[in-house]
């Protein structure tokens, strides 16, 4: 059985660092696209940061210069977050794009989410 396990948040000051990891454990073939969301309180999830396996990463505009996505050769995934901000506060999920078998079609799966607050 596929699982994504989050880990790395906590509380940090206002301009401080955190690295969020993401294991991806299981019987896994390939994994497509690594996400990392977020979710603040009374707010709907948005997409921080992508990466896929041919090397493209993408991040959202409130992110860009502060946070960078990676992803190593196995089945994990990093969000280095510098320069945090209190509106950073979020539950932070990883999710993935992948194939457990090269006959399956590519699914999606995530992880339970790691808090991440952000104090001034």
């Amino acid at each position: 059985q596929v699982q994504l396990v989050e880990s790395g948040g906590g509380l940090v000051q206002a301009g401080g660092s955190l690295r969020l990891s993401c294991a991806a454990s299981g019987s896994i073939f390939s994994i497509e696209t690594f996400y990392w969301y977020r979710q603040a309180p009374g707010k709907q999830r948005e997409l921080v940061a992508s990466s896929t396996s041919g090397g493209t990463t993408t991040g959202s505009d409130s992110v860009k210069g502060r946070f960078t996505i990676s992803r190593d050769n196995a089945k994990n995934t990093y969000l280095q977050m510098n320069s945090l901000k209190p509106e950073d506060t979020a539950v932070y999920y990883c999710a993935a794009i992948l194939r457990i078998t090269t006959n399956q079609a590519y699914s999606s799966y995530w992880g339970q989410g790691t808090q991440v607050t952000v104090s001034s």
